[in-house]
């Protein structure tokens, strides 16, 4: 006998990559988050390919790993990947100490933290949409 299924959390039209603590703040780590939420997967790519930051390395691995689940698991279409979700959570903090004058210590917290990001496909407007719109 084993467990029942587990529903899932998302739509049809998305995919999703998890990482877990990682060496980085959350603070910081959602700065570089807030650099690719609303971005199509490719533009969002480059974007962190380009980036000064440490952590977007880390980040890009996990967004290819999205586009890749998307389109290995879900069979979604790849050019149409947008990035819907890019979600930072607090993991576990560890505490060292930093030793002080006269005899005394300091607090050092190392913070790790969790990352998803969620990739969804566009639907396509007809044209007619389209034009009414403009």
């Amino acid at each position: 006998m084993s467990k029942p299924k587990h529903e899932r959390g998302l739509e049809e039209t998305e995919a999703q990559a998890i990482t877990k603590n990682i060496r980085v703040s959350p603070r910081k780590l959602n700065l570089v988050a807030g650099l690719i939420r609303g971005r199509t997967a490719q533009d969002a790519v480059a974007t962190l390919t380009f980036s000064k930051r440490r952590i977007a390395q880390t980040v890009r691995k996990t967004l290819e790993s999205a586009i890749a689940n998307a389109e290995n698991n879900h069979s979604l279409d790849v050019d149409r990947l947008v990035v819907t979700k890019a979600e930072v959570g607090r993991a576990v903090v560890m505490k060292r100490f930093h030793a002080r004058g006269r005899g005394r210590s300091a607090r050092v917290e190392k913070w790790f933290s969790h990352l998803k990001i969620v990739v969804a496909e566009q639907t396509v407007q007809a044209p007619a949409a389209q034009q009414e719109a403009a």
